[in-house]
């Protein structure tokens, strides 16, 4: 099997450097000034226990990777990256979703026959080219996965036995959407987290997020896992090693890249929202403003907690 890790940022640059100093086979599609890098000087996997870095195939597009049999492809774009990045790419083995968020599944299933899902719990950051940083040792990050849209197969099976090879935590999990859901209701804080950075309140600001998340998902009828399995899922396994400034819309804002997730993320509550009468203005709020941050080229830490509750209070009236 070849893992050709198709986005090759925080997540998905991890698990490929990873997957190569496993001594499993690895291709990587990048882009821009990453891309160069990656080709240039390897791709530089930073650890708590020291660099290494990899000499990858590298390719620019999905279109010139060779295709050899037993390969699968793994999405690691953000989401909203994911539909053109599905356009150009011509493929007939097994699609792997290594994203954040509930829509990418869906897009690649309507191009894709076989389709699998992975809840993410990876802390990575990319904030230099062609240099990815794993923040958790000794295990970098817990990986649970599952045909999308539910059950297991071999495919599944072969997966989770490279991801553990890897060092990762891999369970196969048939219902591993109701796990997916869970995550983005943490996800849900990325945008607050972005705005305002890890300053006292945050945890007060990110709340009506995620009871608005969850109420909405109980309306629409879509399971997901408690809170309480969650975290004994979690346990102790990930152990922060490293400094952690800030989740993945947090590095967007830092990088300046004009884009953020929060429309595949609080936007997905926000959809869920309207279309079963359930209102959610934090999320709305929270969305429009990091969009809005990400737009303008606002830093981390523009607004305090207080300020984002106060024009949450406001957006409700």
């Amino acid at each position: 099997m070849r893992w050709i890790i198709y986005g090759a940022g925080a997540v998905g640059g991890v698990v490929a450097g990873r997957l190569a100093g496993s001594g499993q086979e690895v291709a990587v599609v990048a882009r821009g000034a990453h891309l160069d890098a990656i080709r240039r000087d390897g791709l530089t996997l930073r650890q708590p226990g020291g660099d290494t870095v990899h000499r990858l195939e590298s390719y620019g597009d999905p279109a010139e990777v060779d295709r050899r049999p037993g390969d699968v492809v793994v999405l690691g774009m953000k989401s909203m990256d994911t539909e053109d990045a599905l356009r150009r790419l011509e493929f007939d083995g097994p699609v792997v979703c290594l994203q954040n968020g509930v829509v990418n599944e869906r897009l690649a299933l309507r191009r894709f026959p076989r389709v699998y899902s992975v809840c993410v719990m990876l802390p990575s950051a990319h904030l230099a080219p062609g240099v990815v940083e794993a923040q958790c040792a000794p295990v970098p990050g817990i990986l649970d996965l599952g045909r999308y849209p539910g059950g297991l197969d071999d495919t599944v099976a072969s997966l989770s036995e490279g991801l553990r090879k890897a060092g990762f935590h891999s369970q196969p999990r048939a219902d591993v959407m109701r796990w997916k859901y869970r995550k983005l209701i943490m996800n849900l804080g990325n945008a607050v987290e972005a705005l305002c950075g890890h300053v006292d309140g945050l945890d007060e600001a990110v709340r009506p997020l995620r009871e608005e998340g969850e109420a909405v998902l109980r309306a629409a009828g879509i399971p997901f896992v408690s809170a309480a399995e969650d975290a004994e899922r979690r346990g102790d396994i990930l152990q922060l090693r490293s400094r952690r400034d800030g989740g993945s819309s947090w590095q967007s804002l830092a990088r300046g890249t004009g884009t953020v997730e929060a429309d595949y993320l609080n936007g997905e509550i926000v959809l869920l929202g309207r279309l079963h009468g359930v209102p959610a203005p934090a999320n709305e709020t929270a969305r429009r403003l990091v969009v809005e941050a990400a737009r303008r080229g606002t830093p981390p830490g523009s607004l305090t907690p207080e300020r984002f509750l106060e024009v949450v209070r406001a957006s409700g009236r």
